[in-house]
């Protein structure tokens, strides 16, 4: 019944805008139409009983891991009279939150009782189960609806992150039209009772590669498709004004500029995920199926730099972790390495699990 409301918002949008809807505008109603989106009215997303696996479901090491990580660039800046902050933006459930809550609560007791926790959330329906997770850390933990740059007040010292949270902003997907030599926008159509892709034009002005070099585009095939996420680029320059002294960081899937252009990569990076597997067609089942996009790293990188940060680390996850392991191997604090956190390690970090797909960047003023 939800599928169908949702699907008869998206129709009236399709109809209202001439018989072709931006696909952009179609993920956004699909993942966060209020009470109807992917991300509003189904709570098990994550893990065995949802739709896909992160680094939180594979078990607590890795939020153990950040909040080692995290207790160590927090150190480094703190001073007298300045609230230190750690601010996590795409909570989920707020499970990732809990984890490095409660290990900071129990190895770094001091910190802890100065920290302020945020979880920036725009849904009041996430925030109510972010709640359930977190009560007893009471007023610890505070909510925001987004960032307030302006303010100075508002500024973070600490420490801003998020993970898999870029990968789930609404994408322009565009096609290479290969006669013409130049890209047409992929948008979404209505077809009786079904969703397909139509082509729309673009506008002389709207070039969104504009520096791709002519001898790569000699090489791609006709209807090559790729994409754009110029949400995720704007929030990650609005994450990094609002950032006064600290880190910047995001754990992700995701692929430098060149990678996206790729000729063997035709259909782009797009996927649709159902109960851990890739669903067929990421136009059906609309706020039923999770849509995700990779991120693209350079995009976001040049964003950070461009409002002033430094990018101290961009790599693969498992070589983010395996740094943070060898640290923790000298801190008898971290606690010892059980048959457990190996397995959860190895999970985290091996090639063909999330140690490779994931990659993480970090910057920092």
């Amino acid at each position: 019944m939800l599928e169908k409301m949702l699907a008869k918002i998206v129709r009236d949008e399709i109809v209202a805008r001439g018989g072709a809807l931006p696909f952009a505008r179609f993920m956004e109603l699909a993942l966060y139409c209020p009470n109807l989106g992917y991300y509003e009215a189904k709570r098990d997303t994550v893990g065995r009983r949802g739709d896909f696996y992160t680094s939180v479901s594979v078990g607590n090491l890795f939020g153990e891991l950040l909040a080692f990580q995290f207790a160590e660039w927090l150190e480094e800046i703190k001073s007298p009279g300045v609230q230190l902050k750690i601010v996590e933006a795409g909570a989920h459930d707020g499970q990732l939150a809990r984890d490095i809550l409660t290990w900071l609560e129990s190895n770094r007791p001091a910190l802890f009782g100065e920290l302020e926790y945020a979880i920036l959330e725009p849904s009041n329906r996430r925030r109510e189960w972010q709640r359930e997770h977190l009560e007893r850390f009471g007023d610890k933990v505070r909510w925001l609806s987004g960032f307030d740059a302006s303010t100075p007040s508002a500024r973070v010292t600490g420490v801003i992150f998020s993970n898999e949270l870029l990968d789930a902003f609404p994408v322009r997907r565009f096609g290479w039209n290969a006669n013409k030599r130049k890209w047409f926008e992929w948008a979404v159509a209505a077809t009786g009772d079904h969703f397909a892709w139509t082509r729309i034009e673009l506008a002389d002005n709207d070039a969104p590669f504009a520096g791709v070099p002519a001898s790569l585009l000699d090489v791609l095939p006709d209807n090559f498709t790729t994409e754009t996420s110029p949400a995720a680029a704007a929030w990650w320059r609005l994450a990094a004004a609002s950032l006064d002294r600290g880190r910047l960081m995001t754990a992700d899937y995701g692929l430098d500029w060149e990678e996206f252009f790729v000729p063997s990569r035709t259909d782009g990076t797009l996927r649709a995920f159902y109960r851990h597997h890739i669903a067929d067609d990421p136009l059906a089942n609309a706020g039923e199926q999770d849509l995700t996009a990779h991120v693209n790293f350079t995009d976001v990188q040049r964003a950070g730099e461009g409002a002033g940060l430094k990018t101290e680390f961009y790599s693969t996850q498992s070589k983010f972790l395996t740094k943070i392991l060898e640290k923790t191997l000298r801190d008898k604090g971290f606690g010892g390495w059980t048959p457990g956190r190996t397995r959860q390690f190895q999970t985290l970090t091996h090639p063909e699990h999330l140690g490779r797909s994931f990659r993480v960047l970090a910057q920092s003023r």
